[in-house]
């Protein structure tokens, strides 16, 4: 199948290598010439020959409206668009309503996966119409990872990036179990090799997971996290996800607390927040401050 890519950085680029991979043509653009297809979106739809066009917007969330302002002109109707950044969910229906006057469809795509999606897949959350999800579906299941799961069509536009908001809120939570069970084991001094023991979770636990995994990879590294400050960036999608829930009456205290101790770990330097900026940086590529306060 052919697609349109706009954004070619850490997971757009890594998409497009695991399309190409599996046989799919892709041309993408990038604002950065020395990575890109194309030289500006304009020669990115040109390039397209099949129809209709399928365009993949992988974009920061701020900049999606301005791509597919720039996009519509250049597409004709039958033309699909997804969105596939971490975009807010209230914006889905709105961009659906910009584009049907034009023919254009419109899913949105919420993808978790990280820097590891092009070795491992990506999880893919989609809204859109039933059809629309059919005819991109060879897309979907390159990216997707082998096997049964990693796939859902969750339901109408906004529900894919809504599934994607709620699978962050609770990644959130389970980081900072593991990150607060870590720092008890450091701090308490019973046990002598905290690494080890994180490493012995890996199999048999009904706490393993990849994100233990990937603790015990921050560990390898540095079995103390003495390189990394106590600060941990939010994405966005903990604080959508605590606000939905108040909207909503539905309590959501464990993700709430997890957001807040973010907060927290800005304005002095916390222990947790080191193993929670660790694992942020091991799935995500996300930075860290190795410089540690004084």
């Amino acid at each position: 199948m052919e697609l349109g890519l706009v954004g070619l950085g850490k997971m757009g680029g890594a998409m497009r290598e695991r399309l190409r991979d599996r046989d799919h043509t892709v041309v993408g653009y990038d604002q950065n010439q020395e990575i890109s297809d194309a030289k500006d979106l304009a020669d990115m739809v040109a390039q397209l020959t099949a129809s209709p066009k399928v365009v993949w917007v992988m974009v920061p969330q701020q900049a999606v409206q301005s791509v597919i302002d720039e996009l519509v002109p250049l597409m004709a109707s039958g033309d699909i668009i997804i969105d596939g950044g971490n975009s807010k969910w209230t914006h889905d229906k709105r961009h659906a309503e910009q584009l049907a006057p034009h023919g254009l469809e419109f899913l949105d795509c919420g993808v978790s996966g990280g820097i590891w999606g092009r070795e491992n897949g990506y999880a893919l959350m989609v809204g859109g119409k039933a059809e629309v999800v059919e005819h991109c579906m060879p897309i979907f299941t390159a990216l997707k990872p082998d096997g049964e799961f990693g796939f859902v069509h969750a339901g109408d536009h906004g529900a894919g990036h809504f599934a994607k908001m709620v699978h962050n809120g609770i990644e959130y939570g389970i980081m900072q179990a593991y990150a607060e069970g870590w720092e008890l084991l450091e701090t308490a001094g019973e046990v002598t090799n905290v690494p080890e023991v994180f490493r012995s979770w890996r199999e048999g636990t009904v706490i393993r997971s990849w994100l233990l995994d990937l603790m015990v990879a921050a560990l390898d590294k540095d079995p103390h996290l003495d390189g990394i400050e106590g600060y941990a960036e939010d994405s966005g999608e903990g604080r959508w996800t605590v606000n939905a829930a108040v909207d909503l009456a539905v309590p959501v205290p464990t993700i709430a607390a997890s957001l807040f101790a973010r907060f927290v770990s800005r304005q002095e330097d916390q222990t947790a927040m080191k193993m929670i900026a660790a694992m942020r940086n091991e799935f995500g590529g996300h930075g860290v401050i190795t410089d540690p306060k004084p």
